[in-house]
């Protein structure tokens, strides 16, 4: 009987925890997926081994915008993305770089995602580093969200693959102009020249042995409908026309006259000039994240300043940028001020490599230029005094004047790089091409036009009355303007109309090469 009433209590004793916890709420499934996630090393190391910690982090937040539930096992939306992909490749991206895996399960779910993300990624933001490649300078230090806006086109993309894909893609004008080029020229042969061997400076009416091939030259890319008739190897009318549009096309000087720049441009391989095109949907990718609607934006090779207004154009004129020894600075900045009468001073390396040397052969360099010598701290020297194979920490400043480097006005903008706009009394350079005539600073032809799309017309008086003194002044603008100083070496109209700029501090051949995976 003991035993018996023992047995009871026993199996009493052993049921009453699960009473108790039939009484307490149950705590929600953590999903397989986020499972996964948290232990992606172990549960797929092949996926994990190649995943930065970044692209981890994107995959977490986008599942977690989807409950943690598997994505593609919609084979409809799978399907949709297989057939999206291949459209990359008229936005100069490799497809191939997108593979997606045949194996189904989690670890094939998250990978597929991750294509997906990184193909949006790089569709807007580019597939390249550009600090590692062409790293911009941003006054403003303050590092943009990149998750954000991609997070907030993948998760409602999944109804529309084509559309988020689209959404993806710049909406900036040159962006969308050289796509639809790239996009028609990619599925053509590549047409076939050769290159023209160098010579003397070939002037209209000239004869030369060249001129046949500068003639099939021409005729390959539809500068000309026909070979001229040209039995004396005369450069005749008809090829210096022609020459004078390709000229144009390539932002050289468009005179006629055929010289070793003109020459590089014509040598130019058609399969580098394709991967122009493509290497600038990728410039274009990282310019339309910097781009402000309404702003100032300095293409360097090009040597061109363009006005914006609302995203649309609504000035441009020509400038002077740096020499390839003293390179222009990419960067990005507001005009804020304006220096009008300016005084130059020199700064060290233009004293040490330019000026120094021509003061050593003749003091008197000193007075042709307007040159005052000052000590550190500003203070008036006599250039007699200076031990000039030994001057010291001394400065040579120029005084406001028509013959300041600097013109009648300096527009200023923050950057570490002592660099500006100005006007300057070079204006026959202007005609060149290309134009990187400069030591860094930025000249602007027109520069009192461009003034005035800064300023208010109050404003403008202002600057005129001081401008009429004489004197050096500071002018502050009531609304700063931002500016872009970048780099592109091809651009495409609506008309589909392609312009290319001389590649002046050699940018292209880095960027071709790490875009198709060259090293």
């Amino acid at each position: 009987m003991i035993k018996k009433h023992a047995y009871y209590l026993s199996m009493a004793l052993f049921a009453a925890p699960l009473v108790v916890l039939a009484d307490e709420p149950l705590v929600d499934a953590i999903p397989p997926l986020q499972v996964t996630l948290a232990q992606l090393p172990q549960a797929c190391p092949a996926l994990a081994a190649h995943l930065s910690a970044p692209a981890q982090t994107l995959l977490q937040a986008f599942y977690q915008g989807q409950a943690y539930q598997p994505v593609w096992a919609d084979h409809a939306r799978l399907r949709q993305l297989q057939g999206v992909l291949p459209t990359l490749a008229d936005d100069g991206l490799d497809p191939q770089n997108y593979p997606l895996p045949a194996a189904e399960g989690l670890c094939a779910d998250i990978e597929i995602s991750h294509q997906y993300l990184q193909a949006l990624h790089d569709l807007h933001d580019g597939r390249l580093s550009q600090e590692r490649f062409e790293p911009v300078w941003h006054a403003d230090s303050v590092a943009p969200d990149r998750q954000a806006p991609l997070l907030a086109i993948a998760g409602p993309g999944l109804h529309n693959i084509e559309e988020a894909f689209a959404r993806a893609r710049p909406a900036f004008e040159p962006y969308q102009n050289l796509r639809r080029v790239y996009a028609r020229q990619r599925l053509l042969p590549l047409p076939q020249w050769q290159p023209i061997v160098e010579g003397p400076l070939l002037r209209p009416g000239m004869q030369d042995a060249r001129v046949p091939a500068l003639a099939q030259r021409l005729l390959s890319e539809g500068y000309l409908s026909q070979l001229p008739v040209t039995p004396d190897n005369t450069y005749n009318d008809a090829l210096v026309a022609a020459v004078k549009s390709f000229q144009l096309d390539h932002s050289l000087q468009s005179d006629g006259v055929v010289g070793a720049g003109t020459l590089k441009e014509f040598n130019v391989s058609p399969a580098t000039r394709r991967e122009q095109l493509r290497i600038n949907l990728e410039r274009f990718r990282w310019m339309a994240r910097d781009f402000e609607p309404t702003s100032l934006l300095i293409n360097v090779p090009a040597a061109l300043l363009i006005v914006y207004q609302n995203g649309e154009p609504v000035w441009q004129t020509r400038t002077q940028v740096g020499r390839a020894e003293r390179q222009t600075p990419l960067l990005k900045s507001r005009v804020t001020r304006l220096t009008l009468n300016p005084t130059w001073t020199i700064p060290p390396t233009i004293f040490k490599e330019d000026k120094l040397p021509q003061i050593r052969r003749d003091q008197s360099f000193l007075s042709r230029h307007d040159l005052q010598v000052l000590d550190s701290s500003g203070h008036p020297l006599a250039a007699q005094d200076i031990d000039w194979d030994r001057p010291g920490n001394i400065l040579l400043r120029q005084g406001a004047g028509p013959r300041n480097p600097l013109g009648r006005i300096v527009i200023r903008f923050a950057n570490p790089f002592a660099v500006y706009l100005h006007d300057t009394p070079s204006q026959a350079l202007f005609s060149k091409g290309p134009r990187a005539f400069s030591s860094g600073c930025v000249r602007v032809e027109a520069v009192f036009q461009l003034r005035d799309l800064l300023v208010t017309p109050a404003e403008k008086a202002r600057t005129e009355e001081l401008l009429s003194t004489g004197l050096t002044h500071e002018f502050r603008l009531s609304s700063p303007m931002p500016i872009l100083l970048t780099y592109w070496t091809a651009q495409a109209d609506k008309e589909g109309r392609v312009v290319y700029a001389p590649d002046i501090y050699n940018f292209d051949p880095a960027l071709i090469a790490a875009l198709t995976g060259k090293r």
